[in-house]
């Protein structure tokens, strides 16, 4: 993704960092490429989440885009399951609703109010299926 550093002064908008992303995709990557995934280091997972959908929701070119699922769909579960059974439940819970989040935002179809939104297990698993 196109984004500005994290020290710039003034931070670009959700709509920015997708338009200048797919600028330079559309510069600098052959159609023949299947798919791009994106890394999400640097950003919070919200800000990447938001920043993938508006990316699938402007695109038009051939590409299927992604995260390279790391940092946006793990960090919170780790941090909250710190290796503890005890938190599993909890990290399990964090995990499936970032997992629901991006999947819809791989679709263009999320929206930051859904990082509010409790959802329950077997919601969550037929929504991302």
């Amino acid at each position: 993704m196109v984004t500005p550093g994290s020290h710039c002064r003034k931070q670009a908008s959700v709509e920015e960092v997708a338009f200048a992303t797919l600028h330079c995709l559309r510069d600098s990557v052959p159609r023949q490429v299947p798919g791009i995934v994106f890394l999400s280091g640097g950003q919070t997972e919200a800000e990447a989440t938001a920043r993938l959908n508006a990316i699938c929701q402007l695109s038009s070119g051939p590409w299927k885009l992604s995260f390279a699922f790391g940092r946006a769909l793990k960090e919170s579960a780790l941090r909250i399951w710190e290796g503890l059974q005890s938190n599993v439940p909890e990290a399990q819970r964090v995990l499936l609703h970032r997992a629901w989040c991006n999947s819809l935002a791989q679709g263009g179809q999320y929206n930051p109010e859904m990082e509010h939104t409790s959802i329950q297990a077997r919601e969550a698993v037929a929504l991302c299926a």
